[in-house]
């Protein structure tokens, strides 16, 4: 019974480790993580390039409902901010000067 009960363990054990090794999954290699040999056989995928402003469907949206004035060619500018004036800086005040007394 138990040579049995030994036997089947083992070639379940060898079972699962066929499995594992034939089905190409990553592997873990003297503290290496590898990647299957079948990473070869698939084609490259491509990826387009992204626009230099992500939100341009959203940008031209938002500039049609507001009829185009938002950097349109007939577009005013703001007047010029005035700075204000600044104030005088502070006078020093002198200290007294400290004598043989003190």
């Amino acid at each position: 019974m138990k040579t049995r009960l030994r036997l089947q363990c083992l070639s379940l054990a060898g079972l699962g480790l066929a499995l594992g090794t034939l089905t190409g999954c990553q592997t873990w290699v003297g503290g290496m993580t590898l990647p299957s040999g079948h990473y070869l056989q698939h084609p490259p995928q491509y990826f387009a390039p992204s626009p230099a402003f992500p939100l341009s469907n959203e940008l031209a949206t938002m500039e049609a409902e507001e009829g185009g004035a938002v950097g349109g060619p007939g577009a005013q500018l703001p007047p010029p901010a005035v700075a204000p004036a600044q104030a005088p800086p502070p006078v020093p005040v002198p200290l007294p000067a400290a004598g043989p007394g003190r």
